[in-house]
């Protein structure tokens, strides 16, 4: 038994022992030595049950201060108790709940999309990164050095902005993009005139698109029109999270853009073309 469950001799004998003295409580752990336990379970219940239900005057949420100030127990015993039962009290989330009332059909046929893409067909995820700034600091970059971090200046210097239009192939993580300085509808037939040129001619389009006006213009319903090649698939309200081109945004902004300093328009556009590349 010791060769199988990788212990020693002695500890098989131990428990082998004790369970023949005292059956099944032999296997339960003796008192440990040490300062007996000050805190009850009364105590820890009455705690939790203030944190999770109330909140202290003049204030939004509990701190481990003025809950020991409430309890009367320890700074650190509030806080041990709190990690034990996994509560932050000084954090929030935030979330937002569509209104769309075809919300789960529109789930459904998207979703489905993506699991079962139609044969002799191509997914594009597109939408556009609007009011990108082309930041620069005031000072120059402090380097990295060992023990401390990259530094640089709070303030920035604003240069302008440019806009990136997007189409995510759900297939192979290709993106086909282009940027442009405004972000119109005349901006985006352009884009489409772009993917048209991209995608062979004897390939269907699924576009999974936003709600954004811009996607729903008169003369960008006509090239649509024009075009029945292209088949139209719209998010619900207040859910761009299912379209997968925003998870490419935000790699693109956490890679690339949000510690990148661009003296121009024109540096920030080539960053995301390199990027892109």
């Amino acid at each position: 038994m010791a060769r199988r469950l990788s212990v020693a001799d002695q500890t098989v004998c131990k428990w082998r022992e004790r369970f023949r003295i005292a059956r099944l409580e032999g296997l339960v752990d003796e008192p440990r030595p040490g300062t007996p336990r000050k805190i009850t379970d009364a105590q820890v219940e009455e705690l939790i049950t203030r944190t999770l239900e109330t909140t202290p005057a003049q204030s939004t949420h509990w701190s481990t201060r003025t809950m020991a100030q409430t309890t009367k127990m320890s700074q650190s015993a509030v806080s041990r108790i709190w990690r034990a039962f996994g509560l932050q009290p000084h954090r929030t989330e935030t979330f937002k709940l569509s209104s769309d009332p075809l919300f789960v059909e529109k789930v459904r046929d998207i979703v489905g999309l993506y699991l079962h893409p139609p044969d002799r067909a191509l997914v594009l995820c597109v939408d556009e990164k609007s009011q990108i700034q082309a930041l620069d600091r005031t000072r120059p970059i402090l380097p990295m050095r060992p023990g401390v971090p990259a530094r640089q200046t709070h303030d920035s210097i604003r240069n302008g902005t440019t806009s990136l239009f997007a189409a995510l192939d759900v297939a192979t993580g290709k993106v086909i993009a282009s940027l442009h300085r405004r972000q119109r509808h005349q901006e985006f037939l352009r884009f489409l005139e772009k993917l048209e040129e991209a995608v062979p001619e004897d390939l269907d389009i699924h576009l999974v698109m936003d709600n954004y006006g811009t996607h729903k213009m008169p003369k960008v319903k006509r090239w649509f029109v024009r075009r029945p090649r292209y088949h139209l698939h719209f998010t619900p309200t207040s859910a761009s999270w299912l379209n997968q081109v925003e998870r490419f945004f935000g790699l693109l902004t956490e890679r690339r853009i949000r510690r990148g300093t661009f003296g121009s328009v024109r540096e920030l556009e080539s960053a995301i073309r390199d990027y892109l590349v």
